[in-house]
């Protein structure tokens, strides 16, 4: 069922669920737990303090916060009186700050306090009329021309029911920031509807989210992914979300899965990896709670998926989607897992795979894969002509290259930019990386296309190894590239292997493959 004509996010995501289920434990995991009446009482808070200060619908409002209540209540609290929040990732640097200020032109900006000398700087030199910030314990160091207020200061106490700003389904709704792997992020307009759509497709009905799970990701809210996984899909079915502010890091994050027994767990192939690499170490993280487990952000290695399987009993869901699309339009669904296959397309979505002519392709040959659906987003904030060359009617070209089997499972291939041409045939980096996973040593790589003396395009391989493999010095990069030549044809090898404490990559975790093409 499409949303109804006037449709809010925060009427449909807080006030609705506050009033069939005030008492349920809506957030845990933070220092500050939250009912579902908890958290509409916050949304209206912030909605009235924002009203008061001027905030006009339209205007938009940084949220620079880690996952939480105040995270939840400012991204809502704005939507709910017509601003649009725009989330980003609150352990950025100043550089990162100043582009988000500069190209949305923000006129509020709600701070965590560990962010505000990152981006004090660029607040005085932006539009912002007003800066809060969060958890300030009453003194913030304030800047000449610097209109700044605390976070206690700022909201009212008791603001009754704050009457919500009269918008469509297609009205613009929130600014998100793509992850930047190919370059400087940009921000995606997402309507209202765009939040029902994908809980209803993806977390419904694909996942089957149910008002007794209780979610945990990985990936944080001011991501596309982590938004749904976090917040908006656990509210959509009035489940309870795991929320944790902190770096993720594999044994905290075990440690979290113990003390909140989460049914559903979100997460990035890099972090499985992780988690992996700690249940190396003797201390076996306990996901005997878990029932599903969602990967996303970066494609999921066959290898990582089996050696997951085997070590923990659980199949790991490996899904594909994008920023401009909010979630996922391709996914696997429970019990049908492949390795190797992000699936087949989400209900509501429709894919295609088509040639340079835009003609469709058969079944086997790699080409560019369009989608459409009712998330897709309107179009980049301040940037028509590349919102003109991506988006066609419906369908939106997503970049990436994939491949379709007879049995009608997609199989990620890479970013069309990843892609290599080597002795004229396509190289996808994925199927690569996926074989030198398989090696003893390898616990994280990444293959690029390099230019060699004459020109001539070569996969290349950077390496993280295992805990505990000595470091390279005795031939280890030719033991690695003669046990990958049984594995895969010539032309795919790596001519060379570069040994790399870690791999560059955007707080989402997706590798950052264009930096390593530069070195």
């Amino acid at each position: 069922m499409p949303p109804p004509e006037t449709f809010n996010i925060a009427d449909e995501f807080i006030a609705r669920p506050a009033r069939e289920q005030p008492q349920k434990i809506a957030v845990l995991g933070v220092a500050r737990q939250a009912t579902y009446a908890e958290l509409a009482h916050e949304v209206n808070r912030v909605a009235l303090a924002l009203r008061d200060s001027g905030c006009r619908p339209g205007d938009r409002v940084l949220v620079v916060l880690p996952d939480s209540v105040e995270f939840i209540a400012s991204f809502f609290g704005a939507a709910k009186i017509g601003a649009l929040p725009v989330p980003v990732n609150s352990m950025a640097r100043a550089s990162d700050y100043q582009h988000f200020l500069m190209d949305c032109g923000a006129r509020f900006a709600i701070v965590h306090i560990t962010a505000y000398p990152e981006i004090q700087s660029s607040l005085a030199a932006s539009e912002v009329s007003q800066t809060i910030v969060v958890e300030s314990r009453g003194y913030v160091e304030k800047q000449p021309g610097l209109k700044v207020v605390t976070w206690e200061d700022w909201l009212v106490k008791n603001p009754g029911e704050v009457q919500t700003h009269s918008t469509t389904a297609n009205d613009p709704a929130f600014l998100l920031y793509t992850s930047g792997s190919g370059g400087s992020p940009r921000a995606a307009v997402h309507r209202h509807r765009g939040m029902i759509v994908t809980s209803v497709s993806f977390a419904q009905k694909v996942l089957g989210l149910r008002a007794d799970d209780i979610t945990f990701s990985v990936s944080k809210l001011y991501f596309a992914y982590g938004l749904g996984a976090g917040m908006y899909f656990p509210f959509s079915v009035r489940a309870t979300s795991v929320l944790f502010p902190e770096r993720p890091r594999a044994d905290l994050i075990a440690e979290v899965v113990v003390r909140h027994r989460p049914t559903v767990f979100f997460s990035v192939p890099t972090f499985y990896a992780a988690l992996l690499q700690e249940a190396e170490t003797g201390r076996k993280p306990d996901f005997s709670s878990v029932r599903l487990a969602v990967s996303a952000g970066e494609p999921l290695p066959a290898e990582i998926f089996s050696r997951f399987r085997d070590r923990f009993g659980i199949e790991i869901l490996d899904g594909i989607g994008s920023t401009e699309m909010l979630h996922m339009y391709i996914a696997t669904r429970p019990k049908e897992a492949r390795p190797g296959s992000c699936g087949v397309p989400v209900p509501g979505c429709e894919v295609r795979i088509v040639d340079e002519a835009e003609r469709e392709l058969p079944d086997g040959e790699i080409g560019h894969l369009w989608v459409s659906g009712g998330s897709r987003f309107l179009g980049y904030w301040n940037d028509p002509e590349i919102s003109r060359r991506r988006i066609q009617g419906d369908w939106f070209l997503t970049g990436d290259k994939l491949t379709r089997d007879a049995d009608g499972f997609y199989h990620y291939c890479g970013r069309a930019d990843d892609m290599m041409k080597v002795s004229g045939m396509w190289v996808s980096p994925a199927d690569v990386e996926n074989a030198l996973l398989g090696h003893p040593a390898v616990a994280e790589c990444a293959v690029v296309g390099q230019a060699d003396p004459l020109g001539l395009i070569r996969p290349v391989a950077y390496v993280v190894l295992r805990q505990g493999v000595q470091q390279p010095g005795g031939g280890l990069d030719s033991e690695i590239g003669s046990w990958l030549r049984t594995r895969l044809v010539g032309y795919k090898c790596p001519e060379k292997y570069h040994f790399i404490r870690e791999l560059p990559k955007t707080a989402t975790g997706k590798i950052q493959r264009y930096l390593l093409r530069s070195r």
